[in-house]
């Protein structure tokens, strides 16, 4: 399950927006739905807007894996940091996906640590 978990972490920090759709297409199913405390959003299209969102407001910061992979039948669970490429992650979330045949279709995403200036 961590290639999937690898892939979405990709995706979210492809800047390029040819790349990133195409980033998109490989790693999402084309109904996928994505769900946090800020945005819900359905499609490639959602995904594609939400993505391009969060680098305009966080531009140079990047998402990494902070914490091991854990998941079992169609679903994993896994830690992110979101920050400056070259420091420590400024904001710390909780992500679940349920994913189908290799691309994820779902994500619930919770955010664990958000400064009052993010």
């Amino acid at each position: 399950m961590n290639t999937p978990v690898a892939q979405y972490l990709e995706a979210w920090n492809t800047t390029d927006a040819a790349a990133r759709k195409a980033a998109i297409a490989r790693v999402f199913t084309e109904d996928v739905r994505y769900v946090d405390p800020l945005v819900e959003v359905a499609g490639h299209d959602g995904m594609d807007a939400a993505i391009a969102g969060v680098q305009a407001q966080f531009p140079g910061w990047v998402f990494t894996s902070a914490g091991p992979v854990d998941g079992h039948h169609d679903q994993v669970r896994f830690t992110w940091g979101l920050g400056p490429a070259d420091g420590p992650a400024v904001v710390i979330g909780f992500d679940v996906a349920i994913v189908c045949d290799g691309r994820i279709a779902n994500v619930y995403g919770f955010l664990d640590k958000v400064p009052a200036a993010a």
